[in-house]
């Protein structure tokens, strides 16, 4: 019964930590490097006919070349909308409108702006790191809850052991924290 409940403990945070790393990821492509990206859109909302909808569910967004973004809607008349949203959005970015498409030229980051940038990905890097860790924290005091029960009781070698997965478990999910923020910096830092 203990083993069970236990495996139950790991599985969810298993699930809750890949969940942490991916909302880490979507942060990271949002923030802007030299480098055009669609995901730079991700945070855009459009109002269409009183929804708040993404620009990549209304417009087809390509990356013809390393710094140019072009956005071509599937209905012409949302060309004001997208063009007033990604201004509202403040990206820092000037959509280029010519009636048919719109076009986002990205400008050189100074190096003064790259550092800034390198030294935000790295708060949010932290962030995602409390949040394994506050996630790690949430499964150890659950392990020793059901230590403590008698209905759905664990030996103390299985809650060790519990601990001693737990822990190996953060340490993976801390590392591949690291391992995209290391590659988010490069990105910022290298073009």
């Amino acid at each position: 019964m203990g083993q069970n409940a236990m495996q139950g403990v790991l599985k969810d945070i298993d699930t809750r930590m890949k969940a942490a790393l991916e909302a880490l990821g979507r942060e990271f492509a949002a923030i802007r490097t030299g480098r055009a990206s669609a995901n730079l859109l991700d945070t855009v909302r459009v109002d269409y006919y009183g929804n708040a909808t993404p620009v990549n569910q209304m417009a087809s967004v390509s990356v013809p070349d390393a710094r140019t973004i072009v956005i071509q809607p599937w209905e012409q008349g949302q060309l004001k909308a997208i063009e007033k949203a990604i201004q509202i959005a403040d990206l820092g970015l000037n959509p280029q409108n010519d009636g048919k498409i719109i076009r986002l030229v990205l400008p050189t980051l100074t190096e003064e702006r790259r550092k800034q940038l390198a030294k935000s990905v790295g708060k949010v890097a932290e962030e995602g790191r409390v949040s394994v860790r506050n996630i790690r924290r949430e499964a150890n005091d659950k392990l020793k809850a059901m230590a403590k029960d008698k209905k759905a009781p664990i030996t103390e070698d299985e809650e060790r052991r519990g601990h001693d997965q737990i822990q190996k478990m953060t340490d993976q999910y801390i590392a591949k924290v690291d391992e995209l923020l290391k590659k988010k910096e490069q990105e910022i830092l290298s073009f």
